[in-house]
């Protein structure tokens, strides 16, 4: 039985990673995904990436309007598996925490969170101050799941699509869709990647070593 998941893309830099999840959901099949874009969202794919606000469209299954809140997506009588925000702005936040329902974006979102279906957000912003930090606690008071795309190491990362692809796929992941990019942590496999009981640790040798410098 195939999933139906919503992808939402907000005004925030990093508009990539909802780019690249519409790009893994095509590629391993099996769902079927509805898009919704923010202007500054059509605005901000033009400045950073190659791809246009129709070629992000081409990916999805069905492309809703910002503005129209008599779309299938507005209403929870439409079955959904749930929805991804990334990036998600501080605005589109607050919108979802107070059920400001003034765009179709944070419509969707809030039917979500009132049906009990999973809400992943991806907020991309930094620093952050307390008014944000409050914002990403009372989101997951109400049950959305807070997953910023923060890059991990131990997968050793070559390249920016390395960063991205992790990030993208561990929030699949939240939808047990498995798109077979993740290289997964399976704990340390050699005797020689353990530590000496004799070896003092040397923080700045370690620091060099992870950055790759001599």
């Amino acid at each position: 039985m195939s999933k139906r998941i919503i992808i939402g893309i907000s005004g925030a830099s990093g508009v990539i990673y909802g780019i690249r999840m519409l790009e893994m959901l095509r590629a391993i099949g099996g769902v079927e995904t509805h898009l919704v874009m923010s202007r500054y969202a059509r605005m901000n794919i033009e400045i950073e990436t190659p791809y246009t606000p129709q070629d992000v469209e081409a990916l999805a299954d069905e492309v809703h309007n910002f503005s129209n809140q008599a779309a299938s997506i507005s209403s929870g009588s439409f079955k959904t598996d749930g929805m991804v925000i990334a990036p998600c702005s501080m605005k589109t936040l607050s919108g979802i925490v107070n059920s400001a329902s003034d765009s179709l974006l944070v419509r969707a979102a809030d039917v979500v969170l009132k049906e009990q279906r999973r809400l992943v957000l991806m907020p991309r912003e930094v620093p952050l101050h307390v008014g944000h930090c409050k914002l990403l606690y009372e989101a997951a008071q109400l049950g959305a799941v807070m997953a910023p795309p923060m890059p991990a190491f131990y997968n050793q990362p070559q390249t920016i699509d390395d960063l991205i692809n992790h990030s993208v796929g561990r929030v699949l992941d939240l939808f047990d869709l498995d798109t077979g990019t993740l290289k997964r942590w399976e704990g340390l496999q050699s005797q020689s990647a353990k530590p000496q009981e004799n070896e003092e640790a040397d923080e700045s040798k370690t620091t060099h070593k992870v950055f790759g410098v001599n």
